[in-house]
């Protein structure tokens, strides 16, 4: 199959403009949270979402089935899927390097965040009912910084396959808004401190962005790599 022209890249000093700008957001974050500033914030933050004695979540049973099933697509098993899907249509289009760089971005993505919350190792908030399993330290949320780094990668890269303006603009708010929406509905469930959840979304699409432009030369090698090898499989 030819493969789709890719003219509409978005530019690496673009992307490095908009990583920066992000993980200072996160880096302020991160600071009012050490430092406890944010305690007041996040106390009202997660109460704002509760009613009555018994701490009730707004809204009933039936927007909690709906925040359940958002908070699932920035989980473990569905947004792998999804990313898998992307990197396949991507390989299915002949668009190597853009697969091959979704790929990196999604497995380097998980090892920053990782590493970010041994770091911090901030316990859950405890002040509301859990109203979703969840596990392990709370700072940066996990689904917020993950479904960032997927949702806004996936988009990046699709967005390079048209020279229209606006549709790219669209995917990628569409991404912005997708990822937004997920990191909202951990604090809304009670599993994470409105700081947790920003911080997360904050260095997911930060990390989406940066990774946009400083794995793209990587991922070129490895695409190019593999197509030498299957043009000349004695090599």
């Amino acid at each position: 199959m030819t493969p789709i022209h890719r003219t509409a890249r978005i530019h690496s000093r673009n992307a490095v403009i908009a990583a920066a700008l992000c993980w200072a957001g996160f880096a302020i974050v991160a600071w009012l949270v050490l430092t406890g500033r944010s305690a007041t914030i996040d106390r009202a933050g997660l109460l704002f979402w509760r009613a009555g004695a018994a701490l009730e979540p707004r809204g009933g049973a039936f927007l909690l089935e709906m925040v359940r099933d958002l908070t699932a697509l920035g989980g473990v098993l569905l947004r792998n899927l999804v990313a898998l899907g992307a990197a396949a249509a991507l390989l299915f289009m002949a668009c190597r390097r853009e697969a091959m760089l979704l790929a990196l971005t999604v497995a380097c993505g998980w090892l920053v965040e990782w590493g970010i919350k041994i770091a911090v190792g901030r316990p859950r908030p405890e002040i509301v009912p859990h109203l979703t399993e969840a596990g392990g330290a709370s700072f940066p949320s996990g689904h917020s910084f993950n479904a960032a780094v997927v949702y806004i990668a996936i988009a990046l890269a699709f967005a390079a396959l048209s020279r229209r303006g606006g549709v790219r603009a669209a995917i990628i708010g569409g991404a912005l808004i997708l990822s937004l929406s997920i990191a909202w509905s951990r604090v809304w469930l009670g599993v994470h401190w409105p700081s947790d959840a920003m911080a997360g979304w904050l260095g997911g699409a930060g990390w989406a962005f940066a990774g946009h432009a400083l794995l793209r030369r990587p991922s070129d090698m490895a695409a190019d790599s593999e197509t030498a090898q299957r043009l000349d499989p004695a090599s």
